[in-house]
C-alpha cells in the first residue's frame, strides 16, 4: 500500500529530518509512529500524500509515485488520502455537519461545494461518519462550541467522508486529555479494523503505541532504528529510540504502564 525507498528529507538550513528510509505498510495496516520531537515522525506522515516532498528516494502510494506527481494528481492522491490534524483544523464558524462534508469536496462539482447545495447522499454520508465516532446528536452545532476532543471526532468524520483508502493522524492526542486520548485512539483502531483502512499514527505517548498498534516505526534523527510489533516495544526498546531513559512525560499520566 505504502512504500518508502530510500526516502531523505532535507529543509532549508541542512537539517534532515529523513534519512534513507525504506520500509513498506501493507493494505490495512495499523501503524503508530514513535520519537522524539524531530525525530521525523511528521515528515514521514506528510510525506505520504505530498505535505512534505522528498529530497531523494521515492513514497509510493498503492500506484501513486508521489514526488512525480502534478498538480492535478497530487490532487487525486490527497482525495485517497485522509489527513487528521492535532489541531483539529475545523471551521469554528460553522456546524459540525458542515465541517465533515468538506471532506466530500473532491467528489462534488464546485457550484454545490460554493453554495453548500450538498446532495442527499453526500448528507446522508456525512451522517454516517458522525455515528461512527458517536457525535451525531451535535451535527447542527457550531464547531466552536465543541470540546477539543469532540472536535477531535469530527476531524476523524471529516476524514471519513473523503472514503480514504488511507488515514494519517500526526499526534491526534497530543492537545488532550488522558481519557480523551484514548476515545480518539479506540476510535481511530475501530475504523481501522472496521473499514479496512491503512492508517498511520503519530504519538509521542509510548503507552498509548504500545496498546493501539499493531505495528510500531521507531524514527530517532530521521533513521528507523525499530520496526515491530507493539507487544515487542518494551521499554529497553523505547529506550534506543529515545535515546535515553523514560521519563513522565514519555507516557499518558495515571494511564497503561509499560
Amino acid at each position: 500500500m505504502i512504500t518508502f525507498d530510500k526516502a531523505s528529507v532535507t529543509y532549508p538550513g541542512g537539517v534532515r529530518a529523513l534519512k534513507d528510509l525504506s520500509l513498506t505498510v501493507g493494505d490495512g495496516e495499523f501503524v503508530v509512529i514513535v520519537g522524539l520531537s524531530g525525530a521525523g515522525k511528521s515528515t514521514m506522515i506528510r510525506a505520504v500524500n505530498g505535505l512534505v516532498p522528498l529530497t531523494s528516494g521515492s513514497v509510493t502510494v498503492n500506484d501513486w509515485s508521489v514526488p512525480e506527481l502534478g498538480r492535478r494528481q497530487m490532487r487525486d492522491l490527497r482525495a485517497e488520502v485522509g489527513m487528521i490534524f492535532q489541531a483539529f483544523n475545523l471551521v469554528k464558524r460553522t456546524t459540525v455537519l458542515n465541517n465533515v462534508l468538506m471532506g466530500r469536496l473532491h467528489r462534488v462539482p464546485l457550484w454545490r461545494s460554493l453554495l453548500g447545495a450538498y446532495a442527499a447522499g453526500d448528507r446522508e454520508l456525512a451522517m454516517q461518519c458522525l455515528e461512527l465516532v458517536e457525535i451525531v446528536e451535535k451535527a447542527y452545532v457550531r464547531a466552536s462550541n465543541l470540546s477539543g476532543g469532540q472536535q477531535q471526532r469530527v476531524g476523524i468524520a471529516r476524514a471519513l467522508a473523503q472514503e480514504p483508502k488511507v488515514i494519517l493522524a500526526d499526534e491526534p492526542v497530543a492537545s488532550l486529555d488522558p481519557p480523551t486520548s484514548h476515545v480518539v485512539m479506540k476510535y481511530l483502531q475501530r475504523i481501522n479494523r472496521e473499514l479496512g483502512i491503512t492508517t498511520l499514527v503519530n504519538l509521542h505517548f509510548l503507552d498509548l503505541a504500545r496498546m493501539y498498534a499493531d505495528r510500531v516505526i521507531g524514527l530517532r534523527e530521521g533513521e528507523l532504528v525499530f520496526d515491530g510489533p507493539g507487544s515487542d516495544a518494551d521499554e529497553s526498546v523505547f529506550e534506543d529510540i529515545y535515546g535515553r531513559s523514560l521519563t513522565a512525560d514519555d507516557v499518558l499520566e495515571g494511564q497503561a504502564q509499560l
